[in-house]
């Protein structure tokens, strides 16, 4: 009977992460390059009251024994890799992935950080940077008179821009993406940034549209990759899941109110 309340609570608990999780990519479901993530459960430790196999005979075993399971846990929160769809923003310094791959930034400690934000900006030294003034790395600097609206970047990552005086457009750097053997495994940080781990594994860079990189995209934004009609849909499965395991917890308090009520 108290096995039942406990494990009742490890339910609402699980769907408590289960709603947290929800809630979090419908928050996102405008945040560029977002990916949406989803909760997944594991079940707790059993108690083998009886192992399958026990001799029940000298010549027969019992083909199935008796455990009790003790409820359940968050076993992980799997990210969702998927393209999101591409929206056109017409902004000059704004780039969409489209296929495999991130973006490099170098954060104020010197360290790494990856992103699919493509909503970048040219700083006050003419350096392409992200909303926080995080450089893009390989450097992208703008030549001295460039023109911002003749800015061009191709599919494969060649930026191109004219200078005043010039009629021809100059070639001023090569952007670059960056895979891993397992993109999941990387860590959020905010601010639409990644981290490697040691899951992850080490970044891969290479040219936009070479040996499995996918596209770069001029003027693009990728957009989130949360479906809200989806995530409404499994936040009434977790609601009704929450609502299933109180029920449980209530019966559980009704069954030993009874057994109290045995001796009058």
């Amino acid at each position: 009977m108290v096995r039942s309340l406990w494990n009742a609570a490890t339910g609402m608990n699980g769907q408590q992460a289960n709603i947290d999780t929800i809630s979090n990519n419908l928050s996102n479901v405008n945040t560029t390059g977002f990916k949406q993530h989803r909760a997944e459960f594991e079940d707790l430790i059993y108690q083998r009251v009886k192992l399958p196999g026990t001799p029940a005979t000298e010549d027969t075993v019992t083909p199935v024994g008796v455990q009790m399971g003790h409820g359940v846990k968050v076993g992980a929160t799997q990210r969702i890799m998927t393209q999101g769809s591409l929206q056109a923003t017409g902004v000059d310094t704004d780039i969409a992935i489209v296929g495999e791959g991130f973006f490099r930034v170098q954060q104020y400690d010197g360290s790494w950080a990856y992103t699919r934000d493509g909503s970048f900006k040219v700083d006050s030294t003419g350096q392409l940077v992200n909303a926080n003034g995080l450089r893009v790395i390989p450097e992208i600097i703008m030549p001295e008179g460039f023109q911002i609206e003749t800015l061009s970047i191709s599919d494969s990552g060649r930026v191109n821009v004219k200078v005043n005086g010039n009629v021809e457009p100059i070639e001023i750097g090569q952007l670059e993406l960056y895979r891993f053997p397992n993109a999941v495994g990387l860590e959020n940080t905010g601010d639409n940034l990644y981290k490697v781990t040691n899951a992850s594994g080490e970044a891969i860079a290479g040219r936009p549209g070479i040996d499995g990189m996918g596209i770069t995209k001029h003027k693009f934004l990728e957009m989130s990759n949360v479906s809200v009609v989806n995530e409404m849909v499994q936040m009434i499965v977790a609601q009704r899941a929450y609502e299933f395991n109180s029920k449980a917890i209530q019966t559980s308090d009704t069954m030993l109110q009874t057994a109290t009520q045995l001796k009058r």
